[in-house]
């Protein structure tokens, strides 16, 4: 994928170096990159976009780390026979007609543009901003090259997840020096770390959430924070993945000035026949509506930095149906943090923080 924007980015001319012998290369001044990653989008809803985005998603050892000679041939013969009929159908409920790409892209790209405007303002052209997914378009590989090619010699790498996962940032870093492995010239490169704690970050969702409660007609009796889940095992293995949720619910509970009865942590998006985090979001809310009575929830999700067909699809349509049909009566859903100025603000400073010595 290619826009005006990213043109203009590698529109600074290349010169020889002072002192060079005229048949030197020529080389584009030095300057920063910043590559934001989220996790990827199919490039539309029919059965073979959505197969190459599966295939490249579930072939991936740190999403689905069982032996290859064991998953691949379900994965190939039976999952992505049926699958991509139904994801094609989810995605198909939140696309964006109008763009024709899924909402994480247009979110992302949206996020991308206002970091780029504050990156500009404080550092000028010394700066080049942009984003990749980690499956799917753009690649991770393609957006490495482009700043490579503009003149990039230190790039600073930012998955867009809030919580470490192996997953989810690890399996970005994982792509991303990958990448840097085939360049001719490699970049230093430095990662953020995750910022689940970061006070920033939790100050945007604290306000996101009490504006949502302003404007709810019925004012929700608890909040569900519900994080993308991962099996259970990962625990056990050192994953700190759980613990880093837990405690951004604790430091928005804080924040908020609620107590326990007021916010649960739960976990959504269980796949395969291993026990997962627990409690999962869809059980919890019917049980809430069944053993608690409690008519009004509001249901947010800290771990995505991006609305997409997680939180779009699953928790406004799959988890609402299950509070409803349990006897809940108001379910109201928490949008993603996407590009609210609270939350540019945040990944902005968080950038700044890891640009020291780098860029003053």
């Amino acid at each position: 994928m290619f826009d005006a924007d990213s043109q203009a980015d590698t529109d600074r001319p290349a010169t020889c170096p002072m002192h060079a012998p005229a048949d030197h290369p020529k080389i584009k001044p030095a300057r920063v990159g910043i590559l934001l990653a989220n996790l990827g989008t199919p490039d539309g809803t029919d059965y073979w976009a959505m197969r190459r985005y599966l295939n490249e998603f579930l072939s991936d050892k740190r999403v689905v780390d069982y032996s290859a000679w064991l998953w691949q041939p379900l994965l190939q013969l039976v999952i992505l026979t049926k699958r991509p009929f139904s994801s094609g159908a989810a995605y198909r409920s939140i696309w964006n007609n109008e763009a024709d790409e899924s909402p994480l892209l247009t979110i992302t790209k949206a996020q991308t543009a206002a970091i780029k405007t504050t990156m500009a303002e404080r550092y000028g052209d010394d700066v080049m901003v942009d984003y990749c997914m980690r499956y799917g378009n753009p690649s991770t590989k393609s957006k490495v090259r482009e700043m490579v090619d503009a003149g990039c010699t230190k790039i600073l790498f930012f998955p867009l997840y809030p919580h470490y996962a192996g997953a989810t940032s690890a399996t970005a870093n994982d792509q991303f020096f990958r990448c840097l492995m085939e360049e001719k010239w490699q970049p230093v490169a430095r990662v953020v770390e995750p910022y689940f704690e970061e006070p920033t970050y939790i100050e945007a969702l604290a306000q996101s959430i009490e504006t949502a409660y302003e404007n709810a007609e019925t004012k929700p009796e608890k909040l569900i924070c519900s994080y993308h889940g991962v099996p259970e095992r990962y625990l056990r293995e050192g994953d700190p993945y759980h613990c880093q949720c837990q405690k951004t619910t604790r430091l928005l509970k804080e924040r908020l000035g609620w107590d326990n009865t007021q916010i649960v942590t739960t976990f959504q998006s269980r796949f395969g026949p291993e026990e997962w985090l627990k409690p999962y979001t869809v059980k919890e809310v019917a049980r809430l509506a069944e053993e608690e009575g409690v008519k009004n929830i509001a249901v947010c999700a800290p771990a995505f930095s991006a609305d997409c067909i997680e939180t779009l699809e699953e928790i406004n349509e799959e988890i609402k149906e299950s509070f409803e049909e349990a006897g809940g009566e108001h379910f109201t859903y928490i949008p993603c943090l996407n590009d609210d100025a609270a939350h540019i603000a945040a990944l902005s400073g968080i950038i700044e923080k890891n640009l020291r010595g780098w860029l003053e």
